[in-house]
């Protein structure tokens, strides 16, 4: 059950101890559940910032934390590229799931993979990720008549979250946000070899095989700089 929570730079973020804590505070929850990172919370966006707040933010990223341990509280990192597996794992005997993102040969091949791995799991559906207004409207009622339990959401951030926003107001379910998930389950994408992730520099595998994300990698910086003078 959950104990705890901070807000951080008008973030509201959850602390969770452990993954089964986590795991078993959700299993009757209806909200939207979005990873959090230091690029989140630098985010100025209140759009998005006001979703979170109402929902479940839990830190997904070695900067949420530090800020929440910073706040005096207990808090564990907890992956989502591996927690929404861990959803699966624990309650695919129990709930049904829609998939929603990416392309379709990927979210095909996510499903397929589901299916041999999860063989008790029960998908009701799925489809790619590319959604327009009249598409979105023919979602809204495969989830009114079908109502799966768990929905996840793969279009990166803040563009899962917005969409994720007006799903949960047609059909209220646990919902959660993948952003490149379901490319790294497939195999489309790498995570960082364990040694990264072992000393919390994922970020720095990122930049090294993508040297583009610099910009991104900066505002990690200032993250930290803010977060040593007591600005977050």
């Amino acid at each position: 059950m959950i104990k705890n929570n901070a807000i951080v730079n008008g973030l509201k973020i959850n602390s969770f101890t452990s993954k089964d804590e986590f795991l078993d505070y959700i299993n009757d929850k209806k909200n939207i559940l979005v990873a959090i990172n230091a690029e989140k919370i630098l985010k100025e966006d209140k759009k998005l910032k006001n979703i979170i707040n109402k929902n479940i933010g839990y830190p997904d990223g070695v900067g949420a934390v530090m800020a929440l341990k910073q706040k005096g509280l207990k808090a564990n990192k907890i992956p989502g590229s591996e927690f929404w597996l861990d959803i699966i794992n624990k309650y695919q005997n129990e709930k049904s799931f829609y998939l929603i993102g990416t392309t379709t040969e990927v979210i095909e091949n996510t499903v397929k993979k589901l299916k041999q791995e999860y063989p008790n799991i029960n998908i009701l559906g799925y489809q790619n990720g590319f959604i327009n207004e009249d598409q979105k409207k023919e979602l809204k009622e495969k989830l009114k008549n079908l109502k799966p339990d768990v929905v996840y959401v793969a279009q990166g951030t803040p563009r899962q979250e917005f969409l994720m926003d007006e799903l949960i107001k047609v059909h209220p379910a646990l919902y959660m946000g993948l952003g490149g998930s379901f490319d790294i389950y497939g195999g489309y994408k790498k995570r960082a070899p364990k040694i990264f992730l072992d000393y919390h520099c994922e970020w720095l595998y990122r930049l090294l095989k993508e040297p583009t994300r610099i910009g991104r990698q900066l505002n990690l910086v200032k993250f930290l700089i803010l977060l040593k003078l007591g600005k977050l």
